[in-house]
């Protein structure tokens, strides 16, 4: 039984996120996925726009998601330590991957064609 830990910050989901997670369970048998909390989120990026809460829930729907989990920093590391899974799955846009002592890490391709941060600029530029 392969377990895979992927992390999405998951705000405003969009056809990209919905694509590599789809990947990402294609490829273990149990896929945990981090939503980082939005103090996580802020080590990197501006805060979220929809609550933690509402976005854990909204991971934790996908059908191709076994297991959703808080993750309180923006490293994946804490949550891979407790969790121990096979594969840990980064993603192309992170411009340095993250280790796995575990198992594997497996470089998942970015999808650039749409982002979050690309949505919510036209809904600025719009308003």
């Amino acid at each position: 039984m392969k377990v895979g830990y992927a992390y999405v910050v998951g705000d405003i989901i969009h056809k990209g996120h919905l694509q590599h997670l789809k990947n990402c369970r294609a490829m273990c048998d149990i896929l945990i996925t981090g939503v980082l909390t939005d103090k996580a989120t802020m080590e990197k990026k501006p805060k979220p726009i929809i609550g933690f809460s509402e976005r854990f829930d909204i991971i934790d729907s996908l059908k191709f998601v076994n297991v959703t989990v808080a993750q309180d920093t923006y490293s994946p590391m804490p949550n891979i330590h407790a969790l121990k899974p096979d594969i840990l799955f980064e993603s192309t846009s992170h411009k340095k991957p993250g280790i796995n002592p575990y198992g594997i890490v497996k470089t998942m391709p970015y999808f650039p064609i749409q982002s979050s941060t690309k949505i919510k600029k036209v809904i600025c530029d719009k308003s």
